[in-house]
């Protein structure tokens, strides 16, 4: 146990004795990777203000958790070994992940970690590839269910969940999406976005996301980044930004991932970092070249035209919003410029028909800080604060770079 000097004496600074002597109720955030926290972040931050409540977050085992650590860094977030947070009691643990849950001390409260259930779990995870993070490899410890509640989108989630781990439906809850709802909130600041990303009048701003995985754009980004590169000029008018998955970086490790994307003779697409709140690029951009990934389906709720890059129908789940999109945004040709096609994307976008798509991300739209906060305190046995929870509206963006630096310079 470790103290510092405060203004009434000593400050004990050992966690689970603080939230002994305070009286405070302790809940875990169990981050496995960086895309994991910042799905847990408008969860926690349900949490902020309450004085009765002392939250500590642990970084679990898992492959792709390079990041996380400067994620938490930036929160001045407390941070328990992995080894304290197995051997301590919690009266709340939340996570997005499945990793290790099956050893902490608490109820857990799982959250899905991206939009859609899109995809399917990898080949030889077990005997059929189940919906990612439905399944019981996901769920399951042996013949025990690990959480206590499964925070779902969409109540379409119950159907799926009800045939690949039917197990755990009486610990689901349909609750929505927090994405869906800060996206929602904020579609209306799409010009102060674009004013603080350095747009001006006219400029169209292309954003190339990718997932992460064999089947990702970014597995096939050689093909597409020359044409990037060459095909939409600054004179034109085009404005362009690469986003990739958190766990691309975490992969591959940062350095490589720039020198792959940046010593090409070319120049360089701006890069945009992974602990980039990526939200606001949606909402200001103009198209969205994309794949099987969450960002790709959330952009069905910005009026963008959608050009799909790659998509992988055999690592879909035939049942969700993105194997619908996939019909309907129109596929990237190998041989046709790059500035026709978009031309060709806005010209037969149908709004609607992407709004279709849009409201398959959550069924309680506009709910789900009211529907998660009663959640979470219904498993601390407290009383949910006297006052409505907001929905905040995204923060405004970082300017994008005028021009590529050579050697790599990340927004």
């Amino acid at each position: 146990m470790s103290t510092v000097s405060g203004p009434s004496g000593p400050v004990i600074r050992d966690p689970g004795q603080w939230a002994t002597l305070s009286g405070c109720k302790k809940v875990l955030v169990v981050v496995h990777t960086l895309v994991y926290g910042q799905r847990l972040q408008d969860v926690f931050e349900l949490l902020r203000s309450d004085l009765r409540i002392h939250v500590m977050f642990t970084i679990a085992p898992h492959a792709f958790n390079p990041g996380v650590r400067r994620f938490l860094e930036a929160l001045d977030a407390q941070v328990l070994p992995w080894a304290k947070a197995v051997a301590t009691e919690f009266d709340l643990v939340l996570a997005a992940g499945s990793q290790g849950m099956e050893q902490l001390r608490g109820p857990l409260v799982r959250v899905p970690h991206g939009a859609g259930h899109m995809k399917l779990s990898r080949p030889g995870d077990g005997p059929q590839r189940a919906v990612g993070g439905l399944g019981r490899n996901y769920l399951m410890w042996g013949d025990r269910v690990v959480p206590c509640a499964y925070a779902l989108a969409h109540r379409d989630d119950l159907a799926l969940l009800s045939r690949s781990c039917p197990e755990a439906l009486p610990i689901a809850e349909v609750v929505g999406d927090a994405s869906y709802d800060r996206i929602a909130r904020s579609l209306g600041r799409r010009d102060e976005y674009r004013r603080a990303l350095g747009l001006r009048d006219g400029e169209k701003l292309v954003l190339v996301c990718s997932t992460w995985g064999l089947g990702s754009s970014f597995n096939r980004l050689e093909a597409l980044l020359p044409r990037l590169l060459t095909e939409l000029a600054p004179e034109d008018g085009y404005r362009k930004a690469l986003l990739l998955h958190p766990n691309v970086w975490a992969g591959h490790g940062g350095w490589q991932v720039r020198a792959w994307l940046t010593e090409n003779g070319l120049g360089a697409v701006p890069l945009i970092g992974p602990e980039t709140d990526w939200r606001p690029l949606v909402i200001a951009s103009d198209f969205v070249i994309g794949d099987h990934g969450s960002v790709t389906l959330y952009a069905t709720m910005c009026d963008v035209p959608i050009v799909m890059a790659r998509f992988v129908e055999q690592d879909v789940n035939p049942h969700s919003p993105a194997a619908v999109l996939a019909t309907v945004a129109p596929a990237l040709s190998p041989t046709h410029p790059l500035s026709r096609q978009l031309a060709y994307a806005e010209g037969r976008y149908e709004p609607q028909a992407y709004r279709d798509i849009s409201t398959r991300i959550s069924s309680e739209p506009g709910r789900f800080n009211q529907n998660m906060r009663g959640l979470l305190y219904r498993f601390l046995g407290l009383g949910e604060p006297a006052h409505e929870p907001s929905t905040r509206r995204l923060p405004l963006p970082e300017p994008l770079p005028t021009a590529a630096v050579r050697g790599g310079d990340t927004w």
